[in-house]
């Protein structure tokens, strides 16, 4: 079977779900992954209200949708991240708190348990499953105390690095013990700005937390493609890690060279800018071999778009993204090609 198309309703939190959720289903998808802010998903209230959690379900299923992840990326920023006045925008008032470093991350590192709680309780209670409890799934960011070094003066030495990665071991590890005791998966959008970036640093992100088997990966190619990183070879290193992943386009090398790869502080849709997002299949991802990777490594999950494009109306682009994503998909041959050839099988 083809694999659901969803819209992460991330950028849509303007829009109250009751007003997204028959927008959604008419522009083309068949779900949404829901994002933990505006009115989409409230994790406090799914973690403590089979109620809340009935009347989420009712409330998709009015509209003929589903859901297969949440996703807490604005809290999950800040579990490592070095804090400063920019988190606070976007932070949830009792994890900002007095907006003490510290205590920011330890509160925003026990919101993001508290969001596996809502996940799994949110899940439990999906009308029509069947079979036993599947694993499910929170997509997020983990932020970094070390992405600010990246390429610094003074000279950064490879221990501040590993110092970095023994920050992210510590703070996410106990999220990834209780995800573990609660049959949830954490997946991270591989990010500049996060402890992983790009392959390298996904590789090292596995072993810094000893190949926990509930972290993994939420794989979208945008984040990739315009750093020259071969967003393919991602998925053919850590396919087995992919528990999520974003249709997301982006193009670049389209500027006028007067700014480089990390944004020359243009804004997105300055046209001097090197890269920016596109609505998938106006950009420069080749969807078509991330499709055939994906089906080699055993992904089964969503194609969930991400749609971000500031040049396009995003209904106009969110309703095509819909439509390709679903000409995209395929499934994998169960059979070899050439099998009819030997006699037995005719």
């Amino acid at each position: 079977m083809p694999r659901p198309v969803t819209l992460f309703t991330g950028q849509w939190a303007d829009l109250p779900l009751v007003k997204l959720a028959p927008l959604a289903r008419k522009m083309g998808y068949d779900g949404l992954e829901l994002a933990c802010w505006g009115d989409h998903f409230d994790v406090d209230a799914a973690a403590g209200s089979a109620k809340y959690c009935r009347e989420k379900w009712a409330l998709l299923a009015d509209h003929g949708l589903s859901c297969h992840a949440v996703s807490n990326h604005l809290v999950g920023q800040a579990v490592c991240d070095l804090i400063d006045e920019r988190h606070r925008a976007i932070l949830p008032a009792d994890v900002w708190g007095n907006g003490d470093p510290e205590g920011v991350r330890r509160r925003a590192a026990k919101k993001m348990i508290t969001t596996g709680e809502a996940a799994r309780a949110f899940f439990d209670a999906k009308p029509g499953k069947s079979g036993g409890q599947a694993a499910a799934v929170v997509n997020g960011f983990t932020g970094s105390s070390i992405w600010h070094s990246l390429y610094a003066f003074p000279p950064t030495s490879a221990e501040y690095w590993e110092r970095g990665f023994s920050d992210f071991a510590k703070r996410f590890g106990p999220i990834l013990e209780a995800y573990d005791k609660l049959n949830v998966n954490f997946a991270l959008e591989v990010h500049p700005t996060e402890i992983a970036f790009d392959t390298a640093t996904a590789q090292r992100a596995v072993a810094a937390i000893k190949g926990h088997k509930r972290f993994g990966f939420n794989y979208d190619p945008s984040h990739l493609g315009y750093q020259g990183v071969d967003y393919v070879g991602f998925i053919r290193a850590l396919g087995r890690r992919i528990f999520h992943m974003h249709v997301k386009d982006v193009w670049w090398g389209h500027g006028d060279g007067s700014v480089g790869v990390f944004g020359g502080h243009a804004g997105f849709g300055d046209a001097r800018r090197f890269w920016d997002f596109r609505s998938p299949g106006r950009g420069d991802i080749r969807f078509e071999d991330i499709i055939v990777a994906l089906n080699d490594a055993g992904y089964a999950g969503p194609l969930s778009v991400e749609w971000e494009d500031v040049r396009m109306d995003r209904v106009h682009g969110a309703t095509e993204a819909a439509a390709f994503v679903r000409q995209l998909d395929f499934t994998r041959s169960t059979l070899a090609f050439d099998a009819a050839f030997d006699k037995k099988n005719q």
